[in-house]
Order: structure tokens, then sequence, then C-alpha cells
């Protein structure tokens, strides 16, 4: 049995930052001069035929790239919870991972990637066990930075299910620091987020940590 979650959808939608982008016909061809005239200056020649319709593949790749601002119908939908009030209702952890997401750094638009580790502890609801995927990679679709990648998926968790807590893992690879820069090719960086259950009791962070497979 389910039920739509409409009491917080203004609040989801807002959480969620839903914006279903439409480029007209005409934008779009301009776009792609501007990407022309960028990816020539650079040094690119593009009248050959494997690099003529170059611009309007790589605009093309960025919209796909980006699509997480396109939202996410499907996360709308929440379970009743089946715990009616157990000793261990308020301990029994839900997790996911590792879930891979790809993401494009706001700062260079260079990607990053990784895995994702999502827990969380029901109080009246749950979601599918897929739409935790669906939540990572909708705010990992978009032009971010790591940090708020975890920020915004407790904020989402929290605003969907009102659990008694949430846990979110992060660790990945950015390119922005192996292409250029510094040209680190091994380090991830790792993030952390607990709301919570989990902010007050150390002994559900390190069963999360255990039951993921990652070193506390």
């Amino acid at each position: 049995m389910y039920r739509d979650h409409n009491r917080d959808d203004e609040d989801l939608a807002e959480t969620l930052q839903i914006n279903h982008r439409r480029i007209p016909e005409e934008t779009r061809r301009k776009l792609e001069g501007y990407v022309a005239e960028i990816f020539t200056t650079l040094g690119l020649d593009l009248h050959t035929p494997a690099t003529r319709d170059t611009p309007a593949r790589f605009l093309q790749a960025m919209l796909d790239a980006t699509a997480g601002y396109e939202g996410d119908p499907k996360l709308l939908k929440v379970f009743e919870k089946e715990c009616h009030g157990g000793p261990d209702c308020r301990l029994s952890q839900i997790i996911e991972g590792p879930i891979h997401f790809f993401a494009l750094c706001e700062h260079h638009a260079l990607p990053f990637h990784g895995h994702a580790y999502v827990g969380y502890i029901a109080h009246e609801h749950i979601i599918g066990i897929s739409k935790l995927t669906r939540l990572v990679r909708l705010f990992a679709n978009r032009f971010t930075v790591q940090e708020r990648i975890g920020q915004q998926i407790a904020d989402a968790l929290e605003v969907m299910l009102e659990p008694h807590g949430v846990a979110v893992y992060l660790e990945a690879h950015h390119l922005c620091t192996q292409m250029r820069g510094v040209r680190e090719l091994s380090p991830q960086t790792r993030t952390t987020f607990w709301r919570g259950a989990y902010d007050d009791n150390p002994a559900l962070r390190a069963e999360f940590f255990t039951a993921c497979g990652l070193p506390r």
C-alpha cells in the first residue's frame, strides 16, 4: 500500500530544485556557435568528418550530464512503514550502496565520480530502494560540489520521510585535481552527513560504516 506524499510536495519540489528546462531551437543553435568558437580557439579543427558535429554533440552531452535539474516525479511516492512500534523501530537501518554517480564540478565544469552510501531509520514512511539511487543521481547530475550533494540527499530524505535519522557517505575522484592543478591521481575525497539519531548515536554510525563495508 502506498500514498503520494502530497502534504510536503511544495517543500520537496523546492528541496529538489526542480527546473523543467526548455531550450528553443534558435537558442540551441546560438549555443552551438559559442561552443564551436571556444573549441576552435583552443585548437580543435571543426572541419573534419569526425568533428563537424562536435559542438552539437558536446551541448547535448552537457544537457544529458546535467539532467538532474529536470527533477524526478517518481521521488514523490513513499510507502507506509511496516514497523509498528517494535523495540528496534528507532534503530533499524535501511542502507543502500555503493551507488555510483557522476557529476560536474561547478568550479571548472570537469567531472568527478565516485560512490554514495545512503542510510535512514524510518519513522512513518519508507521509500522504494531504487529511489535512493534516483535521489543520489538527481543531485549528482548537476553542476555541483561533493559537499552539497550529500547535504541535498539528507535534506530531501528528511522532507520526504521525516525519518528518525539519515546517514550519507560519499567518496569521489575529482578530475579537476587530476587533469589540472596539483594533478593528483589516486586520492579520494570523502564526506559524511549525519542527521537525527545518527548525529546523536555513535553506535549507529559505526553500524552504518560496518554494513557498508567501510573503515570507521
